[in-house]
């Protein structure tokens, strides 16, 4: 009797060690696509970042930083500044 219920923990072990490693592999990708797509829609508007904070410079030369954050209806980013202009907005 103990053979067959340690043959049974086999495949229950092995079960769980794949979903661990998928539940690991989807945070990790899911990460990368977040920080992808943040570093995407700063440099697109000619910044640089660091962190959730991009900064832009300005046609007038000037650099302003604003704070990165998840537009509400799609996948993209906004930045807005301290002084309440929105230096990247979301797609309408």
């Amino acid at each position: 009797m103990k053979e067959a219920t340690g043959e049974a923990n086999i495949p229950v072990i092995t079960i769980v060690l794949i979903a661990i490693v998928l539940a690991v592999g989807t945070f990790l990708v899911n990460q990368l696509l977040q920080n992808t797509a943040r570093k995407a829609a700063c440099t697109g508007a000619g910044g640089t970042l660091y962190g959730n904070t991009c900064t832009v410079t300005l046609s007038d030369g000037k650099k302003e930083t604003c704070t990165l954050s998840k537009c509400t209806k799609s996948n993209a980013y906004e930045c807005k500044a301290a002084s309440g202009s929105t230096l990247i907005r979301c797609p309408e």
